[in-house]
């Protein structure tokens, strides 16, 4: 299938993680130019973009802090003057959330990061796809929104807000030829889940085996959904929650 990405521009925030990681590479074998988006991951970013390149493929890395306004505008800029109009968005960034009780700081500070910072990067975006009269918003949610782990309030409260906003920009900007979706991974098998989150390969198996395909998403499964999603080849999927976990959601 074609996808119709070949030349458009297209921005993915957290592009230095796995999961945007490999939703920037389902990109750009598809021909479309790739802003990769970093916050605190400079090296891994600019290692996508090289390999982007060495395939060649185009795209520019780029800072974007998501708790700053200005930080955004100014990401905004820089892919346009070095790549051109961003086409499509794909809103991956994520703050992770806190096991510790949170304060009034940490709420404020979860909140902005995961819910405001990624709106307001689509308001950034909006005029230029208006212009344009195409362009495709794909908000990643997480299935904490429907399935609470025991950890801080702002990330999944932030999750929930981000698909609530799809529905409402997806009754807005549809007349100027703008779909928005949310893409809502289950658990995701990266590097951080098994290092840094410290699941050890038991408790993946044991996800695994309540999953109905048997086995636990990768961020190349998010890839996909995201890619259809932003992609031409999606003419009316519309203010849609597509789920990617492998039917986790139908069994808990």
């Amino acid at each position: 299938m074609d996808l119709g990405l070949e030349g458009r521009v297209v921005l993915v925030t957290g592009a230095s993680g796995a999961i945007g990681g490999a939703v920037a590479r389902a990109f750009a074998r598809e021909g479309a130019l790739v802003a990769a988006g970093w916050h605190r991951g400079e090296d891994s970013a600019r290692a996508l973009v090289d390999s982007i390149v060495q395939e060649g493929g185009k795209g520019a890395a780029v800072r974007i802090d998501q708790r700053d306004q200005e930080a955004i505008r100014s990401a905004v800029d820089q892919v346009e003057r070095e790549l051109g109009g961003i086409a499509v968005l794909i809103a991956n960034a994520v703050s992770w959330p806190t096991w510790a009780p949170e304060t009034w700081d940490s709420l404020a500070d979860g909140l902005t990061a995961n819910a405001v910072g990624p709106l307001a990067l689509v308001d950034a975006v909006l005029p230029g796809m208006r212009s344009a009269g195409w362009g495709r918003l794909v908000l990643v949610s997480s299935d904490v929104v429907d399935q609470p782990m025991p950890a801080g309030v702002a990330y999944p409260a932030a999750k929930g807000a981000l698909e609530t906003a799809a529905k409402v920009l997806a009754v807005r900007e549809a007349r100027h030829g703008i779909l928005t979706n949310v893409v809502r991974p289950g658990f995701t098998l990266t590097e951080r889940v098994l290092t840094t989150a410290g699941l050890g390969q038991e408790a993946v198996d044991s996800e695994a085996a309540k999953t109905p395909t048997r086995r636990i998403c990768t961020p190349e499964d998010v890839a996909s959904a995201a890619a259809y999603l932003g992609s031409a080849a999606n003419g009316h999927v519309n203010g849609e929650v597509l789920s990617v976990a492998g039917g986790r959601n139908l069994t808990r």
